[in-house]
């Protein structure tokens, strides 16, 4: 990755992190674990354009409920 050496928000010191992307598509949500580029001032996150390709394929198949290859993990509910 590393296309940027500092946060192109802030100028902060951007550090490798495994971090948690939440996904959503349609009514439904995906939940997954990618690395990232974390800016250690604000929190900005940069990712690969292989996982940005990644997202946007899991956004599609969520809108169109191809739900298939995905392991369901719980429920979700809005609280009124």
């Amino acid at each position: 990755m590393e296309p940027f050496s500092k946060c192109p928000v802030c100028g902060g010191q951007l550090m490798r992190r495994e971090v948690e992307k939440l996904l959503r598509g349609g009514q439904d949500t995906a939940v997954l674990r990618v690395n990232a580029d974390v800016c250690l001032h604000c929190g900005e996150r940069l990712y690969s354009a292989d996982d940005v390709r990644r997202f946007e394929d899991i956004r599609s198949k969520l809108e169109s409920h191809d739900v298939r290859s995905f392991r369901r993990i719980g429920a979700s509910y809005q609280a009124a």
